[in-house]
């Protein structure tokens, strides 16, 4: 099989590899411009910014199978990036508090200089606890909410904020594995 690359500088989806035993290399995929197309739909949005970043890497690394991933927060229709500032992080959270939203990631394998490539996207639906100024300053300040889609991390510290969860956890986190796993079994027995 090709050696593999992921094409992200996540420190959650670094781990999410190493901790499923893939042998990798991470690549940052610097300067890629992200779509922003309020008319593509959430699985389409991330897939196509995940086609983006692998292809890029791809392109320096024409012999590699690179995943790339870009993940969103969804409450009410409404993408929740990375917040800008502490500010902005309060106030997705004052947002998700005491209600249920979409986590989408959207995941591109490319290959041959990406030419050749596979889609695909997870949706996991997940309910926060209903969170005071204090919970969120206090969330805050144990985690980073600015390298985060929604100023959340499910892996960190999560049992504060969220009352449950319904689909893939790793899919919260960044990159859906199951789904993944079989992917790149596909891929391989292509």
């Amino acid at each position: 099989m090709r050696p593999l690359v992921l094409a992200s500088a996540s420190p959650r989806r670094v781990q999410l590899l190493r901790e499923a035993g893939f042998a990798f290399e991470a690549v940052s995929p610097d300067g890629v411009e992200e779509a922003h197309d309020a008319a593509l739909t959430p699985g389409a949005l991330t897939v196509e910014n995940a086609r983006r970043k692998a292809c890029a890497v791809s392109a320096l690394r024409p012999e590699a199978l690179v995943i790339g991933a870009d993940t969103l927060v969804y409450v009410d229709g409404i993408p929740l990036g990375k917040p800008a500032g502490h500010d902005e992080a309060r106030a997705m959270l004052r947002s998700l508090s005491g209600r249920a939203h979409e986590v989408c990631t959207g995941v591109f394998l490319a290959w041959d200089s990406g030419r050749r490539g596979l889609g695909f996207h997870d949706v996991t639906e997940v309910v926060f606890k209903t969170l005071t100024d204090d919970d969120i300053r206090a969330y805050h300040a144990l985690v980073n909410p600015l390298d985060k889609a929604g100023a959340y991390g499910i892996q960190e510290h999560g049992g504060r904020i969220i009352a449950g969860h319904e689909g893939s956890w790793t899919n919260v986190m960044g990159l859906p594995m199951e789904k993944l796993a079989a992917a790149l079994r596909d891929i391989k027995a292509r």
